[in-house]
C-alpha cells in the first residue's frame, strides 16, 4: 500500500502523461478544438504564455545571454530543422514510393518534414531534464519565426505547391506568445531577483503540469479527428513508423552530438536533441490547410503532422526520467576526469 503511493510521487509526470491520454480518450470533445477548454485559445496563446513567461522568471539573465552566443549549437539545431531533416524524409519516402504505402501519407510525410520547431514543448522537456533551457528557447524562437518564411519555400521544393503564408498576423501571434512573456519575465526576475532567490518557486513543476494540458488537449484533438478518411491497417502503419521514425531521429542526434570533436556539454544534447527533431503542430496545421485547400485529401495530408506532433511529446515525457539521469552522471563524469587531469 505504501509502494503505489511512493510511486506515483517519483514518476507523477509519468503517471499524469499516462492519465491525460486515458482521459482524452474517454471524453476527446473536451479538450479538443471548440470544446469546453478551448485549446485553441488556452492553449496557443494563453499556455505558451505563461511557458515563456515562466522561463523568463527562472532563467538567470546571465544564462540566456551566453546562450545567444552558442552558435555552433544554434547552427546545429536550425540545419538539422531545415536542411537534415527533410532530407531524410525525402530519402525515406523515396525509398517507400513503390511500396503499398498511400500515397497522400507519403506527401503527407514529405510536408511534415518541412515543418519548423514548436514553440513550447522543446522548452519544456529541456527544462525538465535541466538542460540547456536558453538554448532551447532561442532555437524554438528562432526557428518558429524563419519557419514562415523558410517553410513554405521547402514545401514548394518538396510537393510542388506554392504557398501564400499570412506572415504578418504569425509574426505578431509568435511575438506576443513568445518574445514579450520572455521581455517580462526577465524584467520581473532582474527587479525581484533577491527575493525570487530566497523564495525557490517550483517553475519546473509548473512547466511539467502546463505540458501535461498540453498533451490533454492535443489527444484530445487526435482522438476527435474520425472524419479521417484511412483504412486502419494505413493508419497503424503511419503510426508505427512515425514511433520508429522520431526514436531514429532522437538516437542520431544523440549519437552525433555526444562525440568529442563537437564538444557540447551534456546539457547541450538534452536541448538538440528535442528542438532538433519536434516539429510545430499550431504552425503546421495552417500552412497546410491553405497549401491544400480544397483538395480532397487534406485530411489524410495532415495525418502524419497530427501523430507525429503527441508521439514527439509522449516519446520526451518518456525519455525525461533516463536523460535527466544520463546527463547529471556525464556531468560527473566530466568532473571526475578533470579533477585527475
Amino acid at each position: 500500500m505504501i509502494i503505489v503511493p511512493h510511486f506515483i510521487r517519483t514518476n507523477w509526470f509519468l503517471c499524469g502523461i499516462l492519465f491525460a491520454i486515458c482521459l482524452a480518450s474517454t471524453a476527446p470533445s473536451i479538450g479538443a478544438k471548440g470544446g469546453i477548454l478551448r485549446p485553441e485559445i488556452t492553449v496557443k496563446f494563453l499556455a505558451v504564455a505563461i511557458i515563456f513567461f515562466n522561463s523568463g522568471i527562472s532563467l538567470r539573465s546571465e544564462d540566456l545571454t551566453r546562450a545567444l552566443v552558442q552558435f555552433k549549437l544554434h547552427l546545429f539545431i536550425q540545419g538539422w530543422t531545415f536542411l537534415i531533416f527533410p532530407f531524410l524524409i525525402n530519402i525515406l519516402v523515396s525509398l517507400m514510393k513503390d511500396g503499398p504505402f498511400d500515397k497522400l501519407l507519403l506527401q503527407g510525410l514529405l510536408v511534415l518534414g518541412c515543418m519548423p520547431p514548436p514553440v513550447s514543448s522543446a522548452v519544456i522537456l529541456t527544462k525538465a531534464v535541466s538542460g540547456n533551457e536558453a538554448a532551447a528557447i532561442f532555437n524554438s524562437a528562432v526557428g518558429s519565426f524563419v519557419g514562415i518564411f523558410v517553410t513554405p519555400s521547402l514545401i514548394l521544393l518538396n510537393v510542388g505547391s506554392a504557398v501564400d503564408v499570412p506572415v504578418s498576423s504569425i509574426f505578431v501571434q509568435l511575438s506576443l506568445t513568445v518574445v514579450v512573456p520572455l521581455f517580462w519575465g526577465q524584467l520581473i526576475r532582474r527587479r525581484y531577483r533577491t527575493w525570487l532567490e530566497r523564495n525557490p518557486i517550483p517553475f519546473g513543476s509548473i512547466g511539467s503540469v502546463i505540458l501535461l494540458l498540453i498533451i490533454y488537449t492535443t489527444f484530445c484533438d487526435t482522438f476527435s479527428h474520425a472524419e479521417i478518411n484511412l483504412d486502419f491497417l494505413s493508419l497503424i502503419s503511419i503510426v508505427f513508423l512515425i514511433v520508429i521514425l522520431q526514436c531514429g531521429l532522437l538516437w542520431m542526434v544523440f549519437y552525433v552530438t555526444t562525440r568529442p570533436w563537437l564538444n557540447f556539454e551534456p546539457t547541450d544534447t538534452t536541448a538538440l536533441m528535442f528542438c532538433s527533431t519536434h516539429k510545430s503542430l499550431t504552425l503546421g496545421i495552417p500552412i497546410i490547410k491553405i497549401v491544400f485547400s480544397g483538395d480532397p485529401g487534406l485530411s489524410v495530408i495532415t495525418i502524419p503532422l497530427l501523430v507525429y506532433h503527441p508521439t514527439q511529446i509522449l516519446l520526451g515525457g518518456l525519455l525525461v526520467p533516463p536523460l535527466k539521469e544520463w546527463m547529471y552522471s556525464a556531468r560527473r563524469n566530466r568532473y571526475m576526469m578533470a579533477k585527475h587531469v
